[in-house]
């Protein structure tokens, strides 16, 4: 009986200890994924805008937006949305691969680019990863989402009625929960089958929902509010930089 009870102590022991490391191995991941990746983001994302700043200054703005051909994987516009935050901003990089997202939010390659009739669409994670899309479901109808290129900014606003906060009052709503296989959130007309032709110039933000899961996607609509404001006219951006 002692040998028993030896064996089966030892057991135990073994059992208690497996399970402790295994209990802070999870725990490693766990402060990896939301801190460590948190910080490495943040330093790619400085050196995103960096770059992008870098190789803007000097550029003697038009007198008509250029053209824009984003290199996959590259920074080629920010993105500034004043409800999160007064000088809230990240450089977009083009793709939404893994290495694209672990540097900020990037742009669904083939959707509309920023100012053009389509679906300017861009993904960001949530939680993780520089955490840039954690709150735009706190943005509400009427909110600036400003995009700015290398010699224009272009204002979306969030679709809905402003003076009622609801979403859904239009053919595209402002905001909306969707299973990650609904693609039709990226389509030219956000919701419309993909091959129908643009109704509009929109904006699309795509980001995992709940926190903490993929298991839904939390969307935000926008369309475009006139035309591009010039560099030129506004080297300090549009005034709807500065609601929120």
């Amino acid at each position: 009986m002692s040998r028993a009870g030896d064996l089966v102590r030892t057991g135990l022991r073994g059992i208690g200890q497996l399970l402790l490391t295994v209990g802070f191995v999870m725990l490693l991941f766990v402060v990896y994924e939301l801190y460590v990746t948190d910080i490495l983001a943040g330093q790619a994302q400085d050196e995103l805008q960096d770059e992008l700043r870098d190789e803007w200054d000097g550029a003697v703005p038009g007198a008509a937006p250029a053209p824009i051909t984003p290199v996959e994987g590259e920074p080629f516009a920010f993105l500034h949305i004043p409800g999160l935050g007064a000088g809230w901003e990240r450089a977009i990089v083009e793709g939404t691969g893994q290495d694209e997202l672990a540097q900020g939010p990037g742009h669904y390659i083939g959707t509309a680019l920023p100012g053009q009739q389509g679906n300017f669409a861009v993904a960001g994670h949530r939680v993780g990863r520089g955490s840039p899309f954690l709150e735009i479901d706190e943005l509400q109808p009427g909110d600036p989402v400003v995009v700015e290129t290398a010699d224009a900014w272009y204002v979306y606003r969030v679709l809905g009625d402003p003076a009622t906060g609801d979403f859904g009052t239009g053919p595209v709503p402002g905001q909306q929960i969707v299973d990650p296989t609904n693609v039709s959130v990226i389509s030219p007309t956000p919701l419309a089958p993909a091959e129908a032709p643009p109704t509009g110039a929109y904006l699309t933000l795509t980001t995992c929902h709940p926190e903490y899961s993929a298991r839904q996607r939390l969307i935000v609509h926008a369309v475009l509010e006139g035309g591009p404001v010039l560099r030129a006219d506004a080297p300090d951006g549009p005034p709807a930089l500065q609601e929120g």
